[in-house]
Formats: C-alpha cells, structure tokens, sequence
C-alpha cells in the first residue's frame, strides 16, 4: 500500500477503478459546467469545440472523457485517443482546485503530467489561472453542512420556494 500522503491506498484506488467510467464523467461535467461554463471567453469556447479531453485520476483509477459543444461540456464515452490528457492524483487535483498547488510546480514534479496537444493543453491550463475561482473547501461537503444547508433551504432560509421550484416544508 503507497502511503505518500497525496496517494488514495491502492485498496481504494482499485475499488473506484471498477465503477464504470460514463456515469462518472457525467458527474464530473455536470460540476465543470456549474463551476467553468459560464466563465469561458467565446475565443476559448470555439478552440475547445469539438476537442475531446481527458482527466485521468492516477490512485483512483478514474477516467473523465469531456468535450465542449455550443453551451457547455458534455460527457463523451471513452473510445480511442484525446486531444489531451491531463493526470494527476486525486489529492493533487484537490490542492489545484483548493490553490493550495500551482499547476506548473506539479507539473515540473512530475505529479501533474499533460500528454496529446501541448497547445490546447496551454489553453485549458491558462484559462483555469485567469479565472476567478473559489476555493474549493472539501469541509462545506461534509453530509451534516450539506443537509443543514438544504433545511435552511426548505423550510426558511433565504431561497424562496417559487425560485427553488419546491414548496417549503414545515418540521
């Protein structure tokens, strides 16, 4: 088992290996669509349309196979080559997304490695510097926050029901 700290346990790594990769890129879109789409310059849009990435998660053994199409990305099933593949671990691409780590410094580490169209792979890295992104902080995932947050919701916080598309409930 491989106990460097920005490593999953290999135990776990091959558990999330076997889940099949589609749904998963699904998922994965669904979140860069919430997070990136509506912050991508038309100049960057028409480069990334109809190019075909790939975000593989080394110590989990995930796939993510993506493309862009007129509004947003869309999950693509894994068959043949993309355009770019872009690897690292799990950790690591939390500490990017949380900017605790600098691509460039991951990458000279050979922790972050980039294979396939080194242009569009410029691209996709200086467009994600230039963006103004929140850090992402894994503590406002914990179950308890999320559904403390959904109850706020539903039964009298700021969201109305009218813009949620759900009724309030009453305890």
């Amino acid at each position: 088992m491989n106990t460097a700290p920005h490593l999953l346990p290999r135990p776990i790594g091959d558990l999330l290996g076997k889940l099949p990769a589609y749904p998963g890129s699904l998922l994965f879109v669904a979140a860069l669509n919430l997070a990136l789409s509506r912050q991508l310059a038309a100049d960057v849009t028409g480069m990334l349309e109809g190019r075909k990435l790939r975000l593989r998660v080394t110590d989990a053994n995930w796939t993510f196979d993506f493309a862009w199409a007129r509004d947003g990305f869309v999950a693509t099933r894994n068959t043949g080559d993309a355009d770019i593949t872009i690897s690292a671990s799990a950790g690591d691409f939390v500490r990017l997304a949380r900017r605790e780590e600098d691509p460039d410094t991951l990458f000279f580490s050979r922790r972050l490695a980039m294979e396939g169209d080194t242009e569009l792979g410029l691209l996709v890295k200086n467009t994600i510097d230039a963006i103004e992104l929140p850090v992402l902080d894994l503590q406002s995932l914990e179950p308890a926050k999320l559904l403390q947050r959904l109850r706020d919701r539903l039964v009298g916080g700021s969201t109305s029901a009218a813009s949620t598309g759900i009724s309030r409930l009453r305890p």
